[in-house]
């Protein structure tokens, strides 16, 4: 009972203690009317025969805000990183029932970024990319596309200047470097551990205070890069929009359906009362968007289930801190779907990469709202591979959408993963 009590008390410090990060709220709606605004008045732009200066400074303020956003991605992730493996480390610390939940979370994302990377392309070759959709690649550079060979890839895996990788947003050694960082906080005295962790505790608020003040006039930016766009694809930029949703939507209902094989293989529980017990926590994550605020009915799908209430105590709030099932394969989705855009073709080196920087960024980046985390996580892994992460700043309006599945498995996934965590706990027990 001690082991589940001090697991939930950790779990609840990285969700409220003294590393919990600032709260921000965002204008998601307004960013989504932006977009369809911007498009709207881009298309009777065109028609209309505006001047042509038009779209420059609506290019220019785009790209402004484009830039600004940008800017705090390495800080930012370079903080989450260390805070949420250090979460992790001391979690996994606290006992075997801490353990096994790690690794079947890691199998989880490891299995939904493979899937994604086999899978996302293959749905695109079946069903292109509309043709409008090319202008959301207005604001990138054109050398963006450039994909290095194997031993070069190999040799960028270690940088001998870390600022010089910051610098050029080398994210596959920055990665590499600050895993080893937050394993190495772990190993140092508690005085200086606490010291460093407050370092990167207040890095990661002032980046969230900066990227949300720079979100917060995402309707302005949004709208100013949507015009470009409607002048450029017409209609086709409603479409190329509609054919994204979908697809990138179908890689996280690929994380749903493993959620139900994770209860009935490894939880040994029926599919029908699985569906029954986690239906009302299900209702919760659509009608809220928040897994956070989906745990007490996790809790109560738990209980329903008939699952100790001291593993359901434990599991269920840590994973609301450190797990989104759906990450991995949904940010790599997003990903494959811009290099298709970006003619980017990705070798299976950069592919194995990107599976592992996904598993890796989702495992370890804490609770966000989910405009900034779809920047802040799937930004690292567009540069890792290679692909423009201009698009994002458009993408991330539509993201209200995709939303819903992330949150709607992530929950049933959570419950899966307890239930799980549970049936093994009450084997390994009755075997001694």
């Amino acid at each position: 009972m001690l082991e589940s009590e001090n697991a939930t008390d950790a779990a609840s410090d990285g969700a409220s203690g003294k590393y919990a990060l600032v709260s921000i709220r965002l204008p998601v709606a307004l960013t989504f009317a932006a977009l369809v605004g911007g498009l709207l008045a881009g298309i009777v732009g065109a028609a209309a025969g505006a001047p042509g200066a038009v779209t420059d400074v609506a290019g220019l303020i785009g790209g402004l805000w484009l830039r600004a956003l940008q800017m705090t991605i390495i800080p930012l992730v370079a903080a989450l990183l260390v805070l949420g493996l250090v979460q992790m480390i001391l979690a996994a610390r606290v006992g075997t029932v801490a353990r096994r939940m790690l690794l079947i979370m890691v199998a989880v994302q490891l299995a939904g970024a493979a899937f994604a990377s086999v899978a996302m392309p293959a749905l695109l070759t079946a069903f292109p990319v509309p043709p409008g959709a090319s202008a959301f690649l207005a604001q990138t550079p054109a050398s963006v596309g450039e994909v290095p060979g194997v031993l070069d890839f190999m040799a960028s895996l270690v940088s001998p200047n870390i600022v010089a990788a910051a610098a050029e947003t080398a994210m596959l050694p920055l990665t590499l470097f600050f895993v080893m960082f937050a394993v190495a906080i772990t190993r140092l005295p508690a005085d200086q551990s606490e010291r460093l962790l407050g370092f990167f505790h207040a890095l990661g608020n002032a980046m969230l205070l900066i990227i949300g003040w720079v979100l917060a006039i995402a309707p302005v930016g949004v709208f100013a890069l949507a015009y470009g766009v409607g002048v450029q694809s017409g209609g086709g930029a409603f479409a190329a929009l509609g054919h994204y949703v979908l697809t990138v939507t179908m890689m996280g209902t690929f994380i749903l359906v493993l959620a139900y094989v994770v209860a009935a293989a490894m939880g040994r529980t029926g599919l029908l009362q699985f569906a029954k017990a986690v239906l009302p926590a299900q209702a919760v994550a659509l009608s809220t968007q928040s897994s956070l605020a989906s745990l007490p009915a996790m809790l109560d799908s738990a209980g329903r289930l008939n699952l100790k209430p001291s593993t359901a105590e434990f599991v269920l709030p840590l994973a609301v801190v450190i797990f989104r099932a759906t990450s991995a394969a949904m940010n790599l989705a997003v990903v494959y779907y811009i290099a298709v855009l970006a003619g980017v073709d990705v070798p299976v080196s950069v592919a194995v990469a990107g599976i592992l920087i996904a598993s890796v960024i989702s495992l370890s980046a804490v609770s966000l709202p989910g405009s900034i985390s779809f920047v802040v996580s799937i930004g690292p892994i567009a540069l890792a591979m290679g692909v423009p992460v201009e698009p994002l700043a458009l993408l991330v309006a539509v993201e209200m959408l995709p939303d819903l599945m992330r949150t709607l498995a992530n929950v049933t996934m959570n419950v899966a993963v307890t239930s799980a965590v549970d049936r093994t706990a009450r084997t390994e027990h009755a075997s001694t």
